[in-house]
C-alpha cells in the first residue's frame, strides 16, 4: 500500500530445532502475519514469551534472531519487498530506514567507547551527515530525552551514567540517522518505575516530535497504551486480537486479551503482624573498607511475622537486594543484628549452622542461571533433600514428586533439564528446590520481574497458596507497585539505603505519603489511555504549588 510506511503480508518464519539424539527438524514459530504501519503511527505488539514478537518486531530489519528465517510472505518497506533485497542493500537500510532500540542498553552499549562515538556512528557510516552536523544532532536528541548536560553528556562512558540515562541515549542513537521505522524492543522492562514513566515520556515525546513510526515490543500492556496508537496481540505466533489501544484496553474481543487485561486481579486480605520470625535491628552496612563512602544500608530495621509477607520496595541502588545480602550472611554487617526464629543469627554466612541454612532460603530473580543446566529437574530439587535430610533414592524421587505435584506441575518434569522448561515452569522448580528445605522463611529477589504478567500472575498465586499451606514467610524483594499491593501484609520502601516508610500494607499505601512513596506511587503505570499525560501534568501542578 503505497501510503504505508511498512506493509507485511501473509508473513511467514521457521526455525530449526535440534532436540538431543533426535534429527533436527523445522518449526514454525509465525504465521501468516497481517500489518499495517502509517507514518507517524506506533503499533504495540504484545504476547507472552514465544508469543513471536521480537520475532516480528525485528522482520522488517529482515533479521532472524537465533536462526530463524523468514520463509514466507512479504515485507514492504517504503514500497519495496526487502525479502528481494541483496546483503549491501540490506545494510544500507538498516541503521538508515529502520533502526533498532534493544531491552539491554548496557548490554548493547560498548564499554570502552565514548556515548557520542557510539550515537552518531550509524549516521557517520550511512554517509547521512558530516561528524559536526551528526553531533549537533545528537546533542539536541540528548536535550530533547531529558538528559543532564546535553553539551557534555556524550563524552561519557556507558559505565558513568544510570541504567535509565542509557537507554535514552539508545533512544537517541536511534533517531539520530533521522530513521522512518524504530523498532523498541522491551526497552522499558528493566527499568524501576520512577525511571520507566521518565522514559516512556521521553519516548513518546521523540516519536511525536520527529515523526518516526515505531513497532513497541513488550509484555506490558499498561505501558504500551502510553504509547501505541494501536496494539497487536500475539500467542504462538499468531495474531489474537488488533485494534486500535483504547478498543484493546476497554473493550477486550477475545477471551486472552481479556485475560492479558484481568491480569494481577489478585484478592489478597493483608494480615495483622504478630510476634516477627525475622527480626531486623539497626543494619548499616557498605561494600569495601569499613568507614569508607557511604554506607549502602544506613540504619535499617524491619521485622517479618511468620505466614505473611513483607514487601521490601524502591529503585535499583536503594539497598533491597543488599538488604537481602546481609540476611543471608553473604554480606556481614558494619552495625546491628539479625534476629531470627528466638535467635542472633552470626553475621558471615560461613560461621552459620547447617540449621540456619535450612530455615532461610532465597529464590532468584533469574532462574535461568540459578539452575545447573546439565542436572535434571529431580536432582536440582533433590539436592538439599540430601544435604539437609539425607534423603536419597526412591525415599528422595518420591518426594520431589510431591514437590513437583505442589508447584502445579507433574512427575514427567523430573527427568527434565532446564533447557526444556518455560520461563515459569523454571521459576517453579526454583520455588519447590526452596520449599524442599522445609524453611520457615524465603527470600523472593525480584522473582517474577523476568516473567510475562499472565505467568507472573500464576507464580503469585502459587506463592500465596503454599504460604498457606506451609505457613512460610516472605521477604519479597521488588519494584513492581503492582505486585506488592496485590500479596504484601507489611512494607518496607527504601530510598538511597533507608527505609523512609514502614507498617502494615494499608498504612504505607494510604496518605498522607513522604516526598518519595508518593513518587513512587504515582509512577505505576494504570491501564487506560492517557494516563502518562495526566501523571505528568499532576506533577508540574504539585511543583508549581510548592
Amino acid at each position: 500500500m503505497a501510503d504505508q510506511l511498512l506493509d507485511i503480508r501473509n508473513l511467514k518464519i521457521e526455525a530449526t530445532l535440534r532436540p538431543p539424539g533426535e534429527k533436527p527438524h523445522d518449526v514454525t514459530i509465525v504465521e501468516d502475519i497481517n500489518l499495517s504501519l502509517p507514518r507517524g503511527r506506533v503499533l504495540g505488539l504484545i504476547g507472552e514469551s514465544g508469543a513471536g514478537k521480537s520475532t516480528i518486531g525485528l522482520s522488517p530489519a529482515g533479521y532472524g534472531r537465533g536462526g530463524v528465517r523468514i520463509t514466507g510472505g512479504e515485507i514492504n518497506v517504503n514500497g519495496r519487498n526487502i525479502l528481494e533485497l541483496g546483503a549491501s542493500s540490506m545494510r544500507a537500510l538498516r541503521g538508515k530506514e529502520v533502526c533498532y532500540v534493544a531491552q539491554s542498553a548496557a548490554a548493547a552499549f560498548n564499554p570502552a567507547h565514548r556515548i557520542m562515538d557510539q550515537v552518531i556512528e550509524a549516521t557517520l557510516w550511512h554517509g547521512l551527515a558530516s561528524r559536526k552536523q551528526a553531533e549537533k544532532r545528537a546533542v539536541e536528541l540528548f536535550r530533547k530525552l531529558g538528559l543532564p548536560d546535553p553539551e557534555h553528556f556524550g563524552e561519557r562512558y556507558p559505565h558513568q551514567v544510570s541504567g535509565g540515562q542509557l537507554q535514552r541515549a539508545m533512544t537517541a542513537m536511534a533517531l539520530c540517522s533521522e530513521p522512518d521505522l524504530i523498532i523498541f524492543d522491551e526497552p522499558t522492562t528493566a527499568l524501576d518505575v520512577t525511571t520507566q514513566m521518565d522514559v516512556l515520556a521521553a519516548i513518546k515525546e521523540a516519536i511525536r516530535d520527529t515523526g518516526v513510526s515505531a513497532l513497541y515490543i513488550t509484555h506490558d500492556l499498561a505501558v504500551v497504551a502510553q504509547v501505541a496508537d494501536e496494539i497487536m496481540v500475539l500467542r504462538h505466533g499468531k495474531m489474537v486480537e488488533h485494534g486500535e489501544t483504547r478498543q484493546i484496553i476497554e473493550n477486550p474481543q477475545q477471551e486472552y486479551t481479556q485475560r492479558l487485561v484481568s491480569v494481577r486481579s489478585i484478592d489478597h486480605t493483608a494480615k495483622s503482624p504478630g510476634e516477627p520470625i525475622l527480626t531486623v535491628n539497626g543494619i548499616t552496612a557498605r561494600y569495601g573498607k569499613a568507614g569508607i563512602g557511604k554506607p549502602v544500608l544506613d540504619d535499617v530495621s524491619v521485622a517479618i511475622t511468620p505466614g505473611q509477607t513483607l514487601a521490601v520496595v524502591g529503585e535499583s541502588g536503594s539497598g533491597k537486594s543488599t538488604l537481602a545480602r546481609v540476611i543471608t550472611g553473604l554480606l556481614p554487617p558494619e552495625k546491628g543484628n539479625i534476629q531470627f526464629d528466638g535467635r542472633t543469627l552470626k553475621a558471615a554466612l560461613k560461621q552459620r549452622k547447617k540449621e540456619d541454612l535450612r530455615q532461610l532460603q532465597m529464590i532468584y530473580q533469574m532462574a535461568d542461571v540459578a539452575m545447573n543446566p546439565r542436572h535434571t529437574v529431580g536432582t536440582i530439587i533433590g539436592r538439599p533433600l540430601e544435604f539437609y535430610f539425607g534423603l536419597r533414592g526412591r525415599k528422595q524421587r518420591a518426594r520431589v514428586i510431591e514437590l513437583l505435584e505442589q508447584i502445579e506441575l507433574g512427575p514427567e518434569f523430573h527427568e527434565r533439564y532446564p533447557a526444556e522448561l518455560s520461563g515459569g515452569q523454571k521459576q517453579r522448580i526454583c520455588i519447590a528446590r526452596a520449599l524442599a528445605a522445609d524453611p520457615k522463611l524465603i527470600i523472593c529477589d525480584e522473582v517474577t520481574s523476568a516473567l510475562d504478567p499472565l505467568v507472573a500472575d500464576g507464580i503469585l498465586k502459587l506463592l500465596l497458596r503454599l504460604q498457606e499451606e506451609h505457613r512460610v514467610a516472605y521477604l519479597f524483594i521488588t519494584h513492581d507497585l503492582a505486585t506488592v499491593k496485590a500479596i504484601a501484609d507489611s512494607i518496607a520502601v527504601m530510598y538511597q539505603g533507608q527505609v523512609v516508610r514502614y507498617g502494615t500494607r494499608d498504612e504505607v499505601l494510604a496518605p498522607p505519603f513522604d516526598d518519595y512513596t508518593d513518587l513512587l506511587l504515582s509512577s505505576v503505570p494504570q491501564m487506560r489511555v492517557g494516563w502518562l499525560e495526566e501523571a505528568f501534568s499532576q506533577r508540574r501542578m504539585e511543583a508549581q504549588g510548592n
